[in-house]
Parts: structure tokens; C-alpha cells; sequence
């Protein structure tokens, strides 16, 4: 199976502190990949360098086999990443509708308001609301509805279910397990192990800014207990 993104190397971090060292991650094209790790361990330093948004000491990236090695964001959007940031990140005074536009790149047979409104029955509700009047969870399904209008080759997201209610987590779970069967790569940043094991194909756990441990759905079934470990769950 070809890769949709590979990376290698990574150094990065933020003035004098180095928090990335030498991180390297493939991620399978048609795949569910999930990084794991503790808080402050590198998972969004690593999602920032991929997004263009930090740039790399050290160490490459290539998106769909093109260097994408410090490309600015814009870059890295057109080249089909469309990313769901920690803390979701809507636009607070525009409305539900005029979110999804905001970024929206139109593709025959792709994402449209409509298809998001079906996935998303609680956005079609309150699509006339502005962002700062949604709750946590419709923040996240607008996030993740604004991501798939930008009709991206992968999905990157950074904390998908942190800190939402237990429904709406649900959810997003069945969303992205839909999205998977339809051959979307997602690339996916969370902490519930029981929700990842439904839907992951590729593990990657991250402590101390290096990948300690990676496998396959096999090998996490396997070895579970020592990923557990790592995440001090």
C-alpha cells in the first residue's frame, strides 16, 4: 500500500527546547493511523510540522511522494491535508454555514453542505448559529465538517474527542469510522484505546519527542498492555 505521508527524521521544537528527536511515521494511504502519547510529548509539535505550521530543525517530509519539507500551510492545504485542530479552532463570529464555505475547495462528487448537514443532523439544526453559540461537541462536528469541505486526500486530526461529552464523542467515532470506509486516510491524534482499536490500522506511540513503540492493529492487540504503559492510563 502506497503512503500519503512519510516522515522522517524529524527534529523540531520551539526556540532553545528541542521537542521532536528524529520522529519517524508513515502514513498508509486508505489507512486509519492514530500517535498516541502523553500531554507535552510531541503529538501536536508533530501535527504542526506536517501542517506546515512549525518549521523542521531536521528531517523531511514528503506528502503524495513531493517534498513538502517547510511548506507554508496553504501549500500543504492544496496538496490535500485538511487538518482539525486541538481545541477546534471555528471561526466564533461567523455562522455555521459560512464556516464551511470560509475554506471550502469544491470537488465533482466531493464534500458539499448538504452531505455535511446528513453526516451532521446537529449542525443542519443550527446552521444560522454563529461558532461562539455552539456547544463544545458542534464546535467539533464543525471543525470536522470545515476540514472535509476543503475535500482533502487525509484527514489530520489533532485531538479528535478531547474533553467532549460521551454522545457526542460516539458520534464522532461512527463519523470517522464511516469516513474510513470510504477510503478517506485519516490521521488521527486521541487517547481512547477502545474507540482506536475499532477503527486503527496503524499505531504510532510518541514519548519524549521519539516514537517508542509502532505496530500494526495485530501487534497493538498483542502488545496492548505495554502500549498502556507508555500512556499511564
Amino acid at each position: 500500500m502506497s503512503h500519503i505521508a512519510r516522515i522522517e527524521n524529524l527534529h523540531a521544537g520551539y526556540g532553545r527546547a528541542e521537542v521532536l528527536f528524529g520522529i519517524d511515521m508513515q502514513v498508509r494511504q486508505g489507512a486509519v493511523t492514530t500517535l498516541m502519547g502523553r500531554n507535552g510529548m510531541g503529538k501536536s509539535t508533530t501535527i504542526r510540522c506536517l501542517m506546515g505550521l512549525l518549521t523542521p530543525r531536521e528531517g523531511s517530509i514528503h506528502i503524495s511522494g513531493k517534498d513538502m519539507t517547510g511548506a507554508p500551510p496553504f501549500k500543504v492545504a492544496q496538496a490535500g491535508l485538511g487538518l482539525v485542530p486541538e481545541g477546534r479552532q471555528v471561526f466564533p463570529s461567523l455562522s455555521v454555514v459560512e464556516n464551511l464555505r470560509a475554506t471550502a475547495r469544491p470537488r465533482a462528487d466531493g464534500w458539499t453542505e448538504e452531505r455535511i448537514f446528513e453526516a451532521f443532523p446537529r449542525l443542519a439544526e443550527r446552521k444560522g448559529h454563529y461558532g461562539f453559540q455552539l456547544s463544545g461537541g458542534e464546535q467539533q462536528m464543525l471543525a470536522i465538517g470545515r476540514a472535509l469541505m476543503t475535500n482533502p486526500d487525509l484527514l489530520v486530526l489533532d485531538e479528535a474527542t478531547e474533553g467532549l461529552a460521551p454522545l457526542i464523542r460516539e458520534e464522532i467515532w461512527s463519523m470517522l469510522d464511516r469516513l474510513k470506509q470510504t477510503g478517506l486516510s485519516i490521521l488521527l491524534v486521541d487517547k481512547n484505546l477502545d474507540e482506536l482499536a475499532r477503527i486503527s490500522d496503524q499505531y504510532y506511540v510518541i514519548e519524549k519527542g521519539k516514537i517508542v513503540w509502532s505496530g500494526d492493529a495485530a501487534a497493538f492487540g498483542a502488545e496492548r498492555t505495554k502500549v498502556e504503559q507508555y500512556l499511564h492510563l
